[in-house]
């Protein structure tokens, strides 16, 4: 039986295969549809032709860029604004066009903090996504978007305390700041072992990534061990719910 189908938005090409690569594998290996939005980097750059090998190896369809450009990176859409200065309501609309389009009975984005790094396209990924969520069920707001549509549930890429504590020295470069959530707040616990080659692949997609030893390549240059113990668990926090124990599941859930 199909588990839920999933969107997923994220802020950079890699963020989608880093921080959720095995849920949208195992999601599409059940039937499920399943698509990743990309609020970064224009179509016809070397990153978005990566994304796109990136996600066929997860299943997840064709690119969907809003086309802002990287925060850090100018050249990664030339002529268009930083994602973080781009208008709120309109990347809002942007989003709510894709949601609208995909109809997910599930989204996954970065956590509030922005995953472990705390970058700041993903802290606005955040935001962008959780507004067009909501909007995107109101059939006043953005009307030129399509059809409303109300997505299940929203579930937030994150790191509990204690994995960020074992694994953010092989995450993150000696004297960054790392951010996690408390353990208790962990809703989703998934194991994706079982599609570590999967995402592996997606994430060795990322081939400029993997060459100037950004977070792929350091990942692609652990022994197999050790990479394993960094991939094969992703967290979640469903927004909006009640905290308790987290579950082990086997996919996320509406």
């Amino acid at each position: 039986m199909p588990l839920p189908n999933l969107l997923a938005v994220f802020a950079h090409p890699d963020d989608e295969s880093l921080s959720a690569g095995g849920v949208l594998a195992r999601h599409a290996a059940s039937g499920a549809r399943t698509a990743v939005v990309t609020a970064t980097w224009a179509e016809g750059t070397w990153r978005a032709a990566e994304l796109a090998d990136a996600l066929r190896v997860l299943g997840a369809g064709r690119p969907r860029m809003l086309g802002y450009a990287d925060a850090k990176v100018p050249e990664s859409a030339p002529g268009t604004p930083r994602f973080c200065d781009a208008p709120l309501d309109e990347a809002v609309g942007l989003l709510v066009g894709h949601i609208r389009e995909f109809r997910p009975d599930i989204v996954v984005t970065h956590d509030a903090y922005g995953g472990l790094s705390g970058h700041p396209d993903h802290v606005h990924a955040h935001r962008v996504t959780v507004l067009a969520v909501q909007a995107a069920g109101w059939g006043g707001l953005y009307p030129q978007a399509g059809a409303p549509w109300r997505p299940g549930a929203l579930h937030l890429a994150t790191h509990p305390d204690s994995a960020a504590r074992a694994l953010g020295g092989v995450l993150l470069r000696p004297g960054r700041a790392m951010y996690s959530v408390p353990d208790e707040w962990i809703t989703a616990a998934v194991d994706v072992g079982p599609w570590i080659g999967r995402k592996l692949d997606a994430v060795l997609a990322h081939r400029s990534e993997v060459e100037r030893g950004a977070l792929p390549g350091r990942l692609a240059a652990l022994a197999p061990e050790v990479r394993a113990r960094v991939m094969s668990t992703e967290w979640y926090v469903r927004y909006g719910a009640v905290t308790g124990p987290a579950r082990p599941l086997p996919g996320l859930t509406v």
